[in-house]
């Protein structure tokens, strides 16, 4: 009974956790807090009423932004018409089959009239709607609902609702990774629990996020990232609890090479810090005192400025205070550097994963060190020659089996009864997948070089040619 309640517990919403609101066809992420206002899809509201309901409840807009839990309506629903035409031949679209202005429907809603009544009013006064087939009536139906109705369901969040939220408003942050390719992503990288995967991606973190909910707070992640700091805005949005948190690594692609060659150094980000503080109060300091001296030197502009004595020990406790603030997050940072480069130097790494924006070739040859034997890795990009140029550096450098280079492709269905076909609108790609399996290589083992038969035979026809020319 305690399991039960608290599984309970964990499908309800609760201030502080991610939700995705779906509308349609359109998602969008948002967090849960108090009186905080929410826009989507040209309606705004508020989240306070969704506490304490269950994820997958459908929620109607009321007037001054409140929402209310909507009965889903089973089979017989009243906007359903008995009658239907045999064809549309001779329905003739000339703007004057509806009865109802503009102004006639905004009456309607200050009467309180809800989307439902709407629709059933609009279908009410069309001169064409019986005249339809069953289809076209659906169809009809269908559009205004989506137009007049003002339904949101919220749903708790997970890989492949974020991916399409991603994929649909803004596909230029995750590289057009699509969420059939991110499936394919962590298959083939073989992502479970209890395992230690390294990735790279500059895909504001929803690929990051994808391996650790299939892990499931279990095992290690590393991320590697460029420039100053990782990015986690598309990770946070899944949710975790701390736990999660907990088995999160980060190194930066810039210390790779030191990591490497065995000449990291740890402290040497401290000093730099320290002398750098000392050099900003020296030259906070000599501009002061420059400051002064050009004052002095120009004896009409001279002022006399009093310092108060409180007003110093303000500043002296707040530069104080400052300063101590700094050195605590130095000294984190120094320590999650510290386990991230414990966990990359034993080199037994049980996959990679990577997706981003840069030239993967030489991120993957550097990364690939610190993959242990018989693991699978896979990278992705939106173009298919720098994965061919990974592909061939790979064959000739050796340590590989198995190398596949893939491109997927989706198209979605649409099934209804008597009425199942293609979308017509579809991507166009959903990028490469360049995948295989690292092996390890023989001491022994040197660079493949050309049969010696074929190039005697190459040296042998250089003269002739030059002859006969």
């Amino acid at each position: 009974a305690e399991c039960a309640e608290d599984s309970d517990a964990e499908s309800r919403i609760s201030y502080g956790d991610y939700i995705v609101l779906k509308r349609g066809d359109v998602f969008k992420s948002v967090q849960v807090e108090n009186k905080k206002k929410v826009i989507f899809e040209k309606q705004w509201f508020f989240l306070d009423n969704a506490v304490g309901q269950l994820y997958g409840t459908m929620f109607e807009i009321e007037a001054g932004g409140s929402l209310r839990v909507k009965m889903v309506k089973r089979a017989g629903s009243s906007l359903n018409s008995k009658e239907a035409g045999q064809d549309n031949r001779h329905i003739v679209d000339d703007g004057r089959s509806q009865k109802l202005t503009r102004d006639d429907i905004e009456t309607l809603k200050e009467q309180g009239l809800k989307g439902q009544e709407i629709v059933q009013q609009l279908i009410d006064n069309s001169t064409t709607f019986k005249d339809k087939t069953e289809f076209a009536q659906q169809k009809y139906i269908k559009k205004k609902k989506k137009k007049y109705e003002s339904d949101i369901t919220f749903l708790k969040p997970s890989t492949r609702l974020l991916a399409m939220m991603y994929h649909g408003r803004e596909p230029g942050k995750i590289c057009h990774l699509r969420y059939d390719t991110l499936a394919q992503m962590l298959t083939l990288g073989n992502i479970h629990a209890s395992s230690k995967i390294i990735v790279f991606e500059t895909c504001a973190g929803l690929v990051l996020g994808s391996v650790m909910e299939r892990m499931g707070g279990y095992g290690s992640v590393i991320q590697m990232y460029p420039g100053g700091g990782p990015t986690r805005a598309g990770m946070e949005s899944f949710g975790f609890p701390s736990s999660f948190h907990e088995t999160l690594h980060e190194f930066p692609m810039c210390k790779v090479n030191a990591l490497l060659a065995g000449t990291l150094d740890l402290s040497e980000k401290d000093t730099d810090s320290r002398t750098d503080g000392s050099r900003d109060g020296q030259v906070h300091s000599s501009q002061q005192t420059s400051g002064v001296f050009e004052e002095g030197n120009t004896e009409p502009q001279r002022m006399e400025v009093s310092i108060d004595p409180e007003e110093e020990m303000k500043r002296e406790k707040l530069r104080q205070q400052r300063a101590q603030e700094k050195k605590v997050k130095m000294e984190e940072r120094r320590k999650k550097l510290t386990s991230a480069s414990a966990l990359l130097q034993s080199r037994d790494a049980d996959g990679l994963v990577i997706a981003s924006r840069f030239h993967p070739c030489p991120v993957l040859m550097r990364l690939l060190k610190f993959v242990a034997p018989s693991r699978p890795f896979v990278v992705y990009c939106q173009y298919r020659e720098p994965l061919i140029e990974c592909y061939t550096q790979l064959r000739e450098q050796g340590g590989t089996i198995n190398l596949r280079l893939t491109d997927s492709w989706l198209r979605r269905y649409q099934v209804l009864p008597n009425r199942t076909h293609p979308v017509l609108l579809m991507s166009g790609g959903g990028g490469y997948l360049l995948s295989g399996t690292t092996v390890a290589k023989s001491v022994n083992q040197q660079k493949s070089e050309e049969p010696a038969a074929k190039r005697l035979k190459l040296d042998v026809s250089s003269p002739s040619c030059e002859s006969t020319t």
